[in-house]
Formats: C-alpha cells, sequence, structure tokens
C-alpha cells in the first residue's frame, strides 16, 4: 500500500534531547557542569521516560512539562548539583529551544517534494512542541503536530497512535512511522504502521513482540523508504 503521511516522533527523533545540557555546559561560568553535563543529560532523559511509562501504567497522567522537570530534579540530584536553582532554570528554559538534527530540514523538505503529508506524533505537550517546533524553524514543512494530551496517555498506548488516523483518515498501513525510541517504534509497529527505528546510537534492539521495519543511523535516508 502506498505509504501517504510520514510521521515523526519529536524528541529524540527530530529533537536532540541533549543539547540543553551540551549548550549550558558550554556557556561561560559553567566549568563544574561542563564535567558533569553528559551524565546528567543520560539521567534526565532516562528518568523522563520512565516517568512516562509509569504515569501511563498507574493512570496518573500530568503533562511533559512536569515529567519533564521532574526528571531534571533526578538528574540534579545524582550529579550533586540540586542546589544550583539557576542551572536549572537554564537548563528548561535550552530544552524549550531544543536544536533540530542537522539533517532534519533537508529531509522533510525532500519528504513534501514527494508530496507526502508529514507530521509530528509526541508525549511532548503543546505549549513545548510548539517552542521547539518554532525554534527549529521547520514549522512550514508539517501538515500538524499532534499531542497526546488530546488522548490524556503516554506513548505507547494505542490510543496515541489511533490519533493519526482520525486526524488524517489514512489506515495504519498507509503511514511510515519514525522515532528514535526503539520502545515506540515497536509499539507503532504493533499497533499495523511501517515503522523506523533510528538507532543514532547503535543500540541492541528491544526485546519485545514486535520489531521495526527498518533500523537507520539517523533520518537521512528516509525520503528513500516512501513507496508510491
Amino acid at each position: 500500500m502506498t505509504t501517504k503521511i510520514c510521521i515523526f516522533d519529536a524528541y529524540g527523533t527530530l529533537f536532540d534531547v541533549s543539547a540543553a545540557a551540551r549548550e549550558a555546559a558550554e556557556e561561560p561560568g559553567r566549568d563544574e557542569f561542563a564535567v558533569h553535563w553528559p551524565k546528567l543529560a543520560e539521567h534526565w532523559r532516562a528518568k523522563q521516560l520512565q516517568y512516562t511509562w509509569l504515569r501511563a501504567i498507574t493512570g496518573a497522567h500530568t503533562d511533559f512539562w512536569k515529567v519533564t522537570e521532574d526528571g531534571l530534579d533526578w538528574a540534579l540530584e545524582a550529579v550533586g548539583l540540586d542546589g544550583d536553582a539557576e542551572l536549572r532554570t537554564r537548563l528548561l528554559q535550552l530544552y524549550l529551544e531544543l536544536s533540530a538534527y542537522p539533517e532534519v530540514p533537508d529531509m522533510l523538505r525532500a519528504l513534501k517534494a514527494r508530496d507526502r503529508q508529514t507530521a509530528i506524533l509526541s508525549n511532548g505537550s503543546p505549549s513545548m512542541l510548539a517552542s521547539a517546533v518554532e525554534s527549529a524553524g521547520i514549522a512550514p514543512l508539517l501538515d500538524d503536530v499532534l499531542s497526546v494530551e488530546d488522548v490524556g496517555i503516554f506513548k505507547p498506548a494505542r490510543v496515541v497512535y489511533e490519533m493519526v488516523g482520525n486526524r488524517f483518515g489514512c489506515a495504519p498501513e498507509e503511514v511510515l512511522f519514525v522515532s528514535s525510541n526503539g520502545w515506540d517504534a515497536a509499539g507503532a509497529a504493533g499497533f499495523g504502521f511501517t515503522t523506523v527505528w533510528v538507532n543514532r546510537a547503535g543500540d541492541p534492539m528491544d526485546r519485545l513482540p514486535w520489531t521495526p521495519t527498518h533500523v537507520l543511523p539517523d533520518l537521512t535516508t528516509i525520503p528513500e523508504l516512501i513507496r508510491n
């Protein structure tokens, strides 16, 4: 079946989730943080994801900004910097302005040149996503930005993936879904999407009932997967 629409996860897929910590570490006067930023970025992302899963399982939903704050607070304490309120504020500010990966604009332009619709489907709250999309300058290359806040539960709940068909009137088989999270690509595959796992770190495949259709090192060749 023809691929009509390409759906992208946002954080870690289009936007570099390590950019906030990395950019803060490069600012003048942050010599101590420069030592800790890689570990903080790793902790921050891990806790952010863990908290979405735990909240989904227990029915204790909150928006992704709260999860992001909670994950950062845990990470700051883990590296011994929880007393630095200014650093916390700066990191959260930078998270709203995450850099897109370098290949993102050209990849999206190539998809639009092939007359394909493009959209984001993300755990992010609408305000977070709007800020990131604007900061990256990719709004003109997207047909929509879908947030789980419309259904009140985080991925990989099936109702989240159902949002795509409800919005675009397409069958699962007509969707190419792209995520840097192996569990997300697997969950979307179980839903019926053709999926791409963007495995930038070269991680092992998750041991789940479903596997991604494609595994790529970055987003560059996504347009080559489109079937006419």
